[in-house]
Parts: structure tokens; C-alpha cells; sequence
């Protein structure tokens, strides 16, 4: 049964990374500039590393607590950001509707499902809300040093062109803490959760 649900929770990601690729490609880019242009985007790395891990458990691999936890964290902020701050403020159509609902509202459903149901119980430790900072900091450098380079920011919060860099930090302070919260949460709720497996390494 978890590798079973693994494999949901993998396909849903996969089929909204492939048509947000050929909603993408489809606006008159070539492969490689919409590789690039997809690259940018928070949901759509998010997206390929649950894809990746899922597929992983899904044919028998056992990802650590840790990093099962950084996942649904990290996918679960995908979900909030957007519902919070980005939705409704493009209209889509097609396969970029349909791939904009699944990256943004199944696959962070289905991930903590996923987690609360099957991921090893009672592994977490405090220091891991902490640990999994690194990720989100790491792509904010990363949008931010791009961003500046091209011009183009691939969030309006982070957007230090329109924003400035005091509100821009302010924006990503905010949601950095929100993000620690919620692992902290995260971490509590793992210490009592009855279900999921005993098995499994940190």
C-alpha cells in the first residue's frame, strides 16, 4: 500500500510537470528555453524532487525520515504560497490549468497524506525544522542572483526591481519563519502521529 500510494502521489507530479511543460513549450519555445524558463519557478523544482523521491519509494526505495519530511514541508509551502499570494492572479486555460492544479493543490494533498499514513513515525528531531531551511534559502539565492541577471523574478514578493531589496527581505523573512513554524510543527506532529511505518532510518 505505500508504494502504491508513492506511485499516485509520483504520477500526479509527473503529469503536471509534463503539461506545464507543454503549456509551456506549446507559447512558441524551444525545448531548452522551456527547460530554463520552468527552472526558475519554486513549484516546479518542488514538483521534480517529489516526483524523483516518490518514484524512488514507489519501487522499493527508503528515502530517510528527514528527507520525507524536508519534501512534504517544502511542497506543502508551494501549496500555501500559493493559495495565499498567487492564486487568481493569472487566468489559465488547458493543459495550464489543469497542470497549475495539480502542482499547486493535489500533489501537496497528496504528499502529506502520503506522509501522515506511511512515512516512519517518530523519527524526527527538532534540529531537522532547522535543517530544512537550507533548501528553500538555497533556491531564494538562486531566483534572486537570476533574477538580477535577467530581470525577471519569477514571484512578485521577490521581486527587487518593483519591490525593492528592504521589502523583498521583509517578504522572504516572513515566509522563512512560516516555513520554520511549520517544521517545528511538523516535527511535534510526528512525535505522536499513530499511524505510519516503524521502519526507516533519519
Amino acid at each position: 500500500m505505500p508504494r502504491a500510494a508513492a506511485a499516485l502521489v509520483a504520477i500526479a507530479c509527473w503529469i503536471g510537470l509534463a503539461l506545464n511543460f507543454v503549456a509551456t513549450h506549446s507559447a512558441g519555445h524551444g525545448v531548452l528555453a522551456t527547460l530554463w524558463i520552468l527552472a526558475r519557478y519554486f513549484t516546479i523544482l518542488t514538483n521534480l524532487l517529489v516526483a524523483i523521491v516518490m518514484t524512488w519509494v514507489a519501487i522499493g526505495g527508503r528515502p530517510s525520515a528527514r528527507i520525507l519530511g524536508g519534501l512534504t514541508l517544502a511542497i506543502l509551502l508551494v501549496g500555501i504560497v500559493y493559495l495565499i499570494l498567487l492564486k487568481g492572479l493569472e487566468k489559465l486555460g488547458g493543459a495550464a490549468a489543469t497542470a497549475d492544479f495539480l502542482l499547486h493543490d493535489v500533489t501537496p494533498l497528496l504528499m502529506a497524506g502520503w506522509w501522515l499514513l506511511f512515512a516512519p513515525r517518530a523519527k524526527l528531531r527538532w534540529s531537522d525544522a532547522a535543517w530544512w531551511c537550507a533548501y528553500p534559502l538555497a533556491y531564494l539565492a538562486y531566483a534572486l542572483v537570476r533574477g538580477g541577471m535577467d530581470g525577471r523574478y519569477p514571484y512578485h514578493f521577490i521581486d527587487v526591481a518593483a519591490l525593492g531589496w528592504l521589502q523583498t527581505a521583509l517578504n522572504a523573512g516572513g515566509i522563512a519563519l512560516g516555513f520554520m513554524l511549520a517544521g517545528v510543527a511538523l516535527v511535534w506532529i510526528d512525535s505522536w502521529r499513530p499511524l505510519g511505518s516503524s521502519r526507516g532510518s533519519r
